[in-house]
């Protein structure tokens, strides 16, 4: 049933979800150490698809061909891949407090395109406010060129092209008829068509070699990416954002990046620069403002 506004269940449940989020960017950085990003990507999306099926299966809701989403179901695929192959990248080239604070200006890039692309979506002087402090918070994140060998020019670039790639995909599900299906559906679509597109990107020998140094602990981890990740917290994060209204629900997104920041920090001992911090605080900020709405005008009854 579709609320107005979000309750205790609403907020719980985003808390978890952006808790699990910011985890799933550590789990990133340590299967990269035995997979190549690319083909680690392919791999979680190829075994994503058994879960998202069996989802499917469980609650009686079969994929259907609707007629009009097959375009705009391959296009979406493709822009998931890029978003993936760049997200991967960043995290095994760039720190986690970096690549989380760019690549979570995903609103900014979302209500650019939405105002010049959707009915209603019109940029407001508080959601401009929003769009120059998330992009002061991006430059400062890209400008600052400390934290050691871990931090690097590439790897902030490839960050801001999972954020746009991101963006991308939540276009394409709102302005086509994508919107017409379940998000479990939506989700079948990227998954299903960027494993194969992910998998024969990551033979290119400027990726590297696919196997890197490999240990069993790796596919607990991969597997916990496609099932819990992917296949849950995508389908309940998607599933939530149809319930309540989504300006309510992007507003929590600034609470990955800052927990993703700690866990950089907590589990894989990356510092917390001050310049990073100040950008992550300007990120959460914009994100906030650009993600608020007009209330409605309430009728005059004189």
């Amino acid at each position: 049933m579709k609320k107005d506004r979000l309750d205790a269940f609403g907020i719980a449940s985003l808390t978890a979800i952006a808790g699990l989020l910011a985890f799933n960017q550590i789990v990133i950085v340590w299967v990269n150490e035995g997979l190549q990003p690319v083909f680690f990507a392919g791999l979680r999306s190829a075994l994503a698809v058994p879960f998202v099926l069996a989802w499917l299966a469980l609650n009686r809701r079969w994929p259907r061909h609707t007629p009009g989403t097959a375009r705009a179901g391959l296009l979406v695929g493709v822009v998931f891949s890029a978003e993936f192959l760049c997200l991967f990248m960043a995290l095994d080239r760039t720190t986690v407090a970096r690549a989380v604070v760019i690549f979570y200006t995903m609103p900014v890039w979302l209500a650019l395109m939405a105002h010049f692309g959707l009915p209603g979506e019109r940029l407001t002087p508080v959601r401009f406010g929003g769009l120059i402090l998330a992009f002061g918070g991006t430059a400062l994140a890209i400008l600052d060129r400390g934290g050691g060998g871990q931090a690097s020019l590439t790897g902030d670039l490839f960050a801001l092209g999972a954020a746009l790639g991101w963006a991308g995909t939540a276009y394409l599900t709102r302005a086509s008829r994508l919107r017409e299906l379940g998000p479990e559906v939506q989700l079948l679509w990227m998954v299903g068509i960027s494993a194969p597109i992910l998998l024969l990107a990551a033979q290119i020998p400027a990726f590297g070699p696919l196997v890197r140094a490999f240990e069993p602990h790796h596919i607990l981890w991969l597997l916990f990416q496609a099932g819990i990740v992917v296949a849950g917290g995508f389908i309940a994060w998607l599933a939530i954002l149809a319930r309540y209204p989504a300006a309510q629900v992007a507003s929590f997104s600034f609470l990955t990046p800052v927990i993703s920041i700690l866990f950089g920090w907590a589990l894989l001992g990356q510092p917390l620069r001050p310049p990073i911090l100040v950008a992550g605080a300007l990120v959460a900020a914009g994100i906030v403002l650009v993600n608020q709405r007009r209330a409605p005008q309430p009728e005059s009854k004189g």
